[in-house]
């Protein structure tokens, strides 16, 4: 073999050697690096966090849905978004001729069975029994008028007419109205237990009543009301539109905004390690660096398919979680409805039980 063929065949050696050398040392560093990455990045959250999980942001009352239970059409929406509205208090009114005739109808009937009746003497039992259901009929009379002025006072005072402390005097005599018919029907319940059959024209009388009761609930519907004391969140509604119970939209969104919770998905890999009581942080994208304090209030005891990504996003998913929810210490700016990720604590002592 000459010299140069010599030496090409040296130096296709030596490059074959370089290479396959260059080769082993990428395959060790490929099988070591990331082991040795993953035991340092296990190690520091497991210092840290127990478990982490997405969740959004509610009240302890939840959304409630305010919806009507008849066909009407809306003649004043009374409320806005973020209004603070009382239990009670007037939301929507729908149109109500019709049933104020009816009302006004049944009103009449009443007053002439009245006449009828009182023209017919009663004694003893009969008598008091008659007393006891004019007084029934008088307090119920006195609880619509009481409400009627609430709503008065109400309107007038969204539209700073009204004073708070008129507000408040016109709702204590509602409850004292209240009270009032409550007792009224106690004593009345305990007379009809002893006494004889209704004559002709006390019946009659007593129907004549019924309906006017039936009458009244019938425009009391025309009138939606807040069914808890909180905040609007929204409105989907506005006057001239026709509403029913049956549309697919609530009315009014509302809520009690005084506690806000976090209801999070738990991974179910992680349900042994949490528990009642347990200390959280809280995070959200709108408020970054700030953490919110909280504990564990309530572990359901359903294991069903996830709908928030790790994002909060609400879409199916396919893993399988278990709701739990966190009640806020001091909810800060956090709104109803944020996204948010809760970080459950390992370290952190239990501040109780519920």
């Amino acid at each position: 073999m000459t010299m140069p063929k010599r030496r090409t065949v040296l130096v296709t050696v030596l490059g074959l050697i370089i290479v396959a050398g260059v080769f082993m040392a990428v395959l060790t560093m490929m099988r070591i690096q990331p082991a040795t990455q993953s035991t340092t990045a296990g190690s520091s959250n497991d210092k840290r966090w127990q478990a982490v999980a997405p969740g959004r942001v509610e009240a302890r009352s939840g959304q409630i849905k305010v919806a009507t239970t008849v066909v009407g059409l809306v003649d004043q929406v009374l409320v806005k978004a973020n209004d603070t509205v009382f239990a009670g208090e007037p939301l929507i009114r729908l149109s109500d001729d019709e049933p104020r005739a009816r009302l006004a109808a049944a009103e009449a009937q009443v007053a002439v069975r009245k006449r009828a009746q009182d023209g017919q003497r009663a004694t003893g039992t009969a008598a008091d029994r008659r007393k006891a259901k004019d007084a029934v009929a008088d307090a119920e009379q006195a609880v619509y008028d009481a409400r009627a002025a609430v709503d008065r006072a109400a309107a007038d005072w969204r539209a700073n007419i009204e004073s708070d402390a008129r507000l408040a005097a016109v709702r204590s005599a509602l409850a004292r109205a209240k009270a009032e018919l409550t007792k009224r029907q106690e004593e009345l319940g305990k007379l009809e237990a002893n006494s004889p059959l209704l004559t002709t024209l006390e019946g009659q009388l007593s129907i004549a009543r019924a309906d006017y009761t039936v009458a009244r609930a019938a425009l009391d519907k025309m009138t939606i009301r807040a069914p808890i004391a909180g905040t609007v969140l929204q409105v989907n509604i506005r006057a001239g539109e026709l509403v029913m119970p049956s549309a697919l939209q609530p009315l009014l969104l509302l809520a009690n905004l005084s506690a806000l919770r976090v209801r999070a998905e738990l991974d179910e890999r992680d349900l042994g390690s949490i528990k009642l009581g347990q200390a959280v942080s809280v995070r959200a994208a709108a408020f970054p660096g700030r953490e919110f304090e909280g504990r564990v209030s309530s572990i359901a005891p359903l294991v069903e398919a996830g709908h928030l990504d790790a994002r909060g996003t609400r879409n199916q998913t396919d893993v399988d979680v278990v709701a739990v929810i966190v009640e806020l210490t001091r909810p800060g700016p956090l709104t109803v409805g944020m996204k948010a990720d809760v970080y459950f604590h390992p370290d952190k002592p239990s501040t109780g039980r519920r």
